[in-house]
C-alpha cells in the first residue's frame, strides 16, 4: 500500500466523485481509478460503490477511512519534524570532551551556539578518550575532542588538530617551585601525582623510562581538579598542559630536551555527518576563529593524511 493510493483514496472519500477527486489532486480520472483499484486489489476488499450516479464507501471502506487519515496525518507531521530538524528549529547534537582540554572554551562556544541556535539541545559529555571513542562509533557522540601521544585515531575522520605543550606543575614551598625550566633527570624518584588513565600518564612514564629516569608516582586522581587539589596540598608534582597549569595559579616550568607535547584532535565518525545540527555545530568549533595555530585537514569533506592508524587515550 502507497502513500499515495491511501491520498488517492481519501480524494475520492472526501468528493464523492472520482472526476472531482482526479480535479483535486491533479491527475487525469484514468490514473486515479487505476489507482484506487490497486490499493483495493492489495486490500482484498472494495472500498467504493460506483453507481452512475455517485460514488460512496463500502463497509470496508469505512473502516479505512480513519486509519488513512491517521497515516496521511503521520506522514505530514514526520515532514514537519524532518524539516525542523533540517531548517535547524529542532534538534539535538552531542559533543564529548577530555578533561585537560586547553585549545578552545567549549563550554563558552557552547554557549555562543546556542544563542544562535535556540531550538537544538546540546549533550555533553566529558571522559577519557577510548570511552568517548566508542561512543562516536556507537553513534551516541557526533563529535569528540581527542587526545593522542602518536597519530590520529583510526576510523575517524579528524576536522582539526592542535599541539599541546606539558609542563611540570609544583606547589609554592617546593625545591622547584621558582624555576622556569628543569632537566628531566632532576625529576629521579619525585612524589609525582598521576593523572591515571590518560595519555598524559602515557606519556610521562614512556618519557621516564626513555631517559632511565625512574618515575615515582605516590598517588593518581581521574579528575583534573583533584589532581590539582592533590599537588597543592603537597603530595607531589605532576605534569599537565601549561593552559591548567596557568589556570590554577601553581608554580609551573618547562621540561628541557624531552618532547612533552601530545596532540588534541576534533574529530567525528565521517567526511560528512548526517545530522543537521552537528554540521551546524562542526562549522562553529572550525571557524578561522577557533582554530588558529591548529593543522585543519586539506578540506573539511574528507580526512586529512593521517587520520587513522591508533586509538588515543585520554
Amino acid at each position: 500500500m502507497e502513500l499515495r493510493q491511501v491520498e488517492h483514496f481519501l480524494a475520492v472519500a472526501r468528493c464523492g466523485s472520482f472526476t472531482a477527486a482526479a480535479q483535486q489532486v491533479h491527475i487525469v480520472q484514468s490514473a486515479l481509478s487505476a489507482s484506487v483499484r490497486r490499493l483495493e486489489d492489495e486490500l482484498g476488499a472494495a472500498l467504493f460503490e460506483r453507481t452512475t450516479r455517485r460514488v460512496v464507501l463500502t463497509e470496508a471502506g469505512r473502516a479505512l477511512l480513519p486509519v488513512a487519515n491517521r497515516l496521511v496525518d503521520d506522514v505530514a507531521a514526520a515532514r514537519g519534524e524532518v524539516a525542523a530538524v533540517s531548517g535547524m528549529d529542532r534538534g539535538r547534537v552531542s559533543i564529548g570532551t577530555i578533561q585537560a582540554l586547553s585549545v578552545v572554551d567549549l563550554p563558552g562556544e557552547l554557549g555562543i551556539f546556542q544563542k544562535r541556535h535556540p531550538g537544538i539541545r546540546i549533550h555533553v559529555r566529558d571522559g577519557k578518550a577510548p570511552d568517548l571513542l566508542a561512543a562516536i562509533d556507537a553513534g551516541e557522540l557526533d563529535l569528540a575532542y581527542l587526545a593522542t601521544n602518536g597519530t590520529p585515531p583510526k576510523d575517524l575522520t579528524c576536522y582539526v588538530r592542535w599541539k599541546q605543550r606539558l609542563v611540570l606543575v609544583t606547589y609554592p614551598g617546593h625545591r622547584l617551585a621558582n624555576r622556569q625550566r628543569v632537566r628531566l633527570d632532576e625529576l629521579a624518584d619525585e612524589p609525582f601525582v598521576d593523572f591515571a588513565g590518560s595519555s598524559i600518564r602515557t606519556l610521562v612514564g614512556n618519557r621516564f623510562a626513555d631517559a632511565g629516569v625512574r618515575h615515582n608516582p605516590v598517588c593518581e586522581a581521574t579528575h583534573l581538579p583533584l589532581l590539582l587539589d592533590l599537588v597543592t596540598a603537597g603530595l607531589g608534582v605532576t605534569i599537565v598542559p601549561r593552559s591548567v597549569a596557568e589556570r590554577a595559579g601553581l608554580p609551573f616550568a618547562r621540561i628541557e630536551k624531552v618532547d612533552f607535547e601530545r596532540t588534541l584532535y576534533l574529530a567525528g565518525r565521517g567526511p560528512e555527518l548526517s545530522n543537521p545540527a552537528a554540521r551546524a555545530l562542526l562549522d562553529h568549533l572550525t571557524s578561522e576563529r577557533l582554530t588558529s595555530g591548529s593543522e585543519r585537514a586539506p578540506t573539511r569533506n574528507r580526512p586529512g593524511p593521517g587520520t587513522s592508524r591508533a586509538r588515543p587515550s585520554r
